[in-house]
Order: structure tokens, then C-alpha cells, then sequence
């Protein structure tokens, strides 16, 4: 522990995805003095192009768009503090069921030894003390979370770098709410029908299954900053309609479900590196 600074690793699919589920404890960690390496899976070639274009459209340029998002991934990355970006610039796989999920290059396509075997690599060379990424559903099911976790599941396997580690979730009372939300805030929001809120019940984990709540209220600023930079997707950031305040109050505290630890840290925890300082 002498020879090197407490680490925390954070594995997303898409420049974005670590503003939104992770953008406090990167900024929280970061401010402390942790050293935060976030690692981007895809190149987010199927958001949205220039007015808001979608893929298949006319003008959208998958090339252009995963260029300007790299951009925008490391202005976020300066605002949050994060200490090392490591990108594995995978094409974006899109929605499941996209064409683009077994387009060639595509992340979703790619075997997930070969993809591992290049995470382990960082895991080695890093030694994560803490490694974050979203469950085996990906956490709403986009094919390209869902095999974010299959590679670093498969990579911390290899590498063994890490004493704890973490799958991003959020409480099902806030997911109750999210409907209630959006329409607050001018989003166009219809009922779900039974089929879709069924699944949307099922995003999230009851709150008693939650083992660590982290508050980064105090870097609700730099979280908002951090995805305000993604600006080429403000269509579908809505949380960004909030303002700063409403929006530290709602996502100012994260949270996370612990599948590994090494350190007997007793749950539930307010702290991803309860024992290990």
C-alpha cells in the first residue's frame, strides 16, 4: 500500500455512462486524493449526432460523432478530477436488437476473453484497490453495460488486483418516482403499459439490498458540470433540465450493491474504501 495510492476503477460502456451512475464517488474520490482511472468501453458512435440526429438517419456520422464524444468524455473527465482515462474503443453496440450489436468491431460482438484479457492488462498495471461496474443485466439491459460486466467480471478473474467491488444500482423507491420526475420536469413521459412498467419494476434493487450508499452531495456541482460536458446528448440527459440544486438533492447520493471484499468492512457502508483506510 506504501509504494502506491489507493485506486478506484471505474468500467463504463459509454463516454457519459460515468457521469451519471459514478460522477460523485469518481469527484468525491478524486478530492480526497484517490486515484480514479476510469476505463470507456465503446467509442458512444450510436448517440446522437449534431441537432440531434439518430443512427440511420441522414448526416449521422458514426466516425464524427464517437470523435466529438471523445472530446466531451475527457471534459467531464477534467471536471470530475478524474486522475487516468483509459479508453478500449470498442464501436458502439447501440439498443439491443440494433443491427449494430453484431456489426463488426462491435463491443457487444467482441469475444469476452479478448476484451478481458485487455482490461486485466489496465488491472495490472493499476492494481484498482476498488473495481465499479454495473450488474449481469447491465443495469436496464443495453448489451454494451451487460458486457462491461461480463469483461471485468472475467478481468478481475485474471488479474486479482482488487479488494472490493461493486455493481451500480439505484433504489427501486427512487425508480417508483422516475416517471413523477420527468414530467416535473417537461419530459415527454407517457404510462408505461403493463408490460413496460413490469421491467421497469425490475431496474434497481429494493432498498434493504442496497449494501453501500455513498454521499457525494457535496459534488453535486461537478457531477452536473461533468454531464452538461456531453453536450451532443443533452436530448437524453434530462436530469440536466433540473438545475444544479434539484438535481444534487435527487442524484447526490450513490448508490451500489458490494459482490466482493476482502476487507470484512461491515455492511451496510457508507464508503467504498471502508477498510481499507
Amino acid at each position: 500500500m506504501a509504494d502506491r495510492p489507493l485506486t478506484l476503477m471505474a468500467v463504463h460502456a459509454h463516454p457519459d455512462d460515468e457521469a451519471t451512475g459514478t460522477g460523485g464517488v469518481l469527484a468525491r474520490y478524486a478530492a480526497e486524493g484517490i486515484r480514479t482511472v476510469l476505463v470507456t468501453c465503446t467509442d458512444g458512435g450510436c448517440g446522437d449526432g449534431p441537432g440531434g440526429v439518430k443512427p440511420g438517419e441522414p448526416g449521422h456520422d458514426p466516425a464524427a460523432i464517437a470523435a466529438m464524444r471523445r472530446t466531451e468524455l475527457e471534459a467531464s473527465c477534467e471536471v470530475l478530477g478524474v486522475s487516468h482515462l483509459e479508453l478500449l474503443d470498442y464501436a458502439d453496440s447501440g439498443m439491443m436488437g440494433w443491427a449494430a450489436n453484431d456489426a463488426p468491431g462491435s463491443f457487444w460482438s467482441t469475444p469476452v476473453d479478448e476484451a478481458a484479457a485487455r482490461l486485466a492488462d489496465l488491472m495490472r498495471r493499476y492494481q484498482p484497490d476498488v473495481v465499479v461496474t454495473y450488474d449481469e443485466n447491465g443495469f436496464y439491459g443495453h448489451p454494451d453495460h451487460i458486457q462491461a460486466n461480463r469483461i471485468t467480471t472475467a478481468a478481475l478473474a485474471l488479474a486479482g488486483t482488487a479488494s472490493k467491488v461493486y455493481w451500480t444500482t439505484a433504489p427501486r423507491s427512487m425508480m417508483q418516482e422516475f416517471g413523477k420526475v420527468m414530467r416535473e420536469f417537461g419530459a415527454d413521459w407517457e404510462e408505461p403499459d403493463p408490460a413496460e412498467a413490469a421491467a421497469l419494476a425490475e431496474i434497481g434493487l429494493p432498498d434493504e439490498e442496497i449494501s453501500t450508499w455513498v454521499d457525494a452531495s457535496e459534488f453535486g456541482g461537478q457531477k452536473f458540470d461533468a454531464l452538461l460536458a456531453h453536450a451532443s446528448q443533452s436530448e437524453n440527459i434530462f436530469f440536466l433540465r433540473m438545475g444544479k440544486e434539484r438535481f444534487t438533492q435527487l442524484m447526490g447520493v450513490e448508490t451500489f450493491v458490494r459482490v466482493h471484499d476482502t476487507t470484512g468492512a461491515g455492511l451496510p457502508e457508507n464508503d467504498l474504501f471502508a477498510g481499507l483506510r
